[in-house]
């Protein structure tokens, strides 16, 4: 009697589990949100396994065929002699790391309120902000360590969300900035006409970062983000740009928006992997120019793993080997 008393247990044992794991929660149907009792992991390199807005987006665009405008030339003359400077690298500098950081989080990651307002380093653009809240963990590194222009962005990796503030702070259990701006990856929709984001230009500033793990997979399949002296931007934006600043610029200037491309005969054979990794992006998807900063800063995140002395051969690329996309 006790061999069969053990053999009916088990039979019993194994029939409970079996019904367990098959009405275990989520098992049958994928959801964007780990079931209850998991955990989701995240990390930066995390970005180059989801989708940056649609392939057709702007952002996205092969312009290495685009029609070059007229008066590029003139354009370009004011800084023709300026090479390219990574505004990204590695280590410090002022105390901070080179570079506009992100965080890549999961689904769950709790929502936090923002409070805009105006402080002593700009003013209060709440009312052309998206109201929030934003899923933006208060660990979340701030641009220049809170100097400047304290740009924070939280990637959702699950849900496709991204999450942007400009001149940000932290107080006591919230978020205080400036302006901000959540996009959906999974969209080409644009700010409304007028209104500003984390960026003077109103677009979102993450998809034109140049990040090292994209650069170490061989490639960087969107444009990137640049600034431009004030008296070199028009007080104007165009496609895909929504908003615009007080900036000096004449008639040979660039409004918001505005794109450049390097030309298709630069040579780039001189470059190491990684720096060609950067100017091939260049030749196809372009620049956009995004805020009033430095002549020719390209933006980026920082990275332990980037040589900045390797990042220096990009300015022996001037301005003078660009032409300006067609300006619509």
């Amino acid at each position: 009697m006790k061999p069969t008393f053990y053999v009916l247990l088990i039979t019993m044992v194994s029939l409970l589990a079996s019904c367990t794991k098959q009405s275990a929660p989520g098992a049958d149907t994928p959801s964007t949100t780990p079931p209850p009792g998991t955990t989701c992991k995240a990390q930066k390199a995390d970005a180059e396994t989801i989708t940056i807005f649609p392939k057709d987006n702007p952002w996205n665009t092969d312009i290495s065929k685009a029609p070059v405008d007229i008066n590029s030339k003139q354009i370009l003359a004011a800084y023709a002699n300026t090479g390219i400077k990574a505004d990204f690298g590695s280590g410090l500098w002022d105390n901070a790391p080179i570079g506009i950081p992100f965080v890549v989080v999961c689904g769950n990651q709790p929502k936090i309120p923002v409070t805009f307002r105006a402080n002593g380093n700009d003013g209060n653009y709440g009312d052309e902000s998206d109201a929030g809240p934003y899923a933006i963990p208060l660990t979340a590194p701030i641009e220049g360590n809170g100097q400047g222009d304290s740009h924070v962005i939280s990637v959702d990796k699950e849900n496709g969300i991204l999450y942007e503030l400009y001149n940000a702070s932290i107080n006591g259990n919230h978020w205080e900035a400036s302006s901000g701006a959540i996009f959906n990856l999974n969209s080409n929709q644009l700010r409304p006409d007028g209104y500003t984001s984390a960026d003077a230009a109103g677009l979102p500033i993450f998809a034109g970062l140049v990040r090292y793990d994209e650069v170490l997979k061989g490639e960087i399949d969107h444009a990137i983000r640049f600034t431009l002296a004030k008296s070199n931007v028009k007080p104007a934006y165009i496609y895909p740009a929504r908003h615009k600043v007080n900036s000096t610029g004449g008639v040979y200037s660039l409004p918001f928006g505005a794109r450049l491309r390097l030309s298709a005969s630069f040579d780039i054979s001189g470059y190491t992997p990684r720096i060609q990794v950067i100017l091939k992006a260049l030749k196809k998807y372009g620049l956009i120019l995004a805020d009033i900063g430095s002549n020719m800063y390209i933006s980026g995140a920082p990275d332990e793993r980037w040589d900045n002395d390797e990042l220096r051969a990009l300015l022996n690329v001037k301005a003078s080997n660009f032409e300006v996309v067609k300006l619509n």
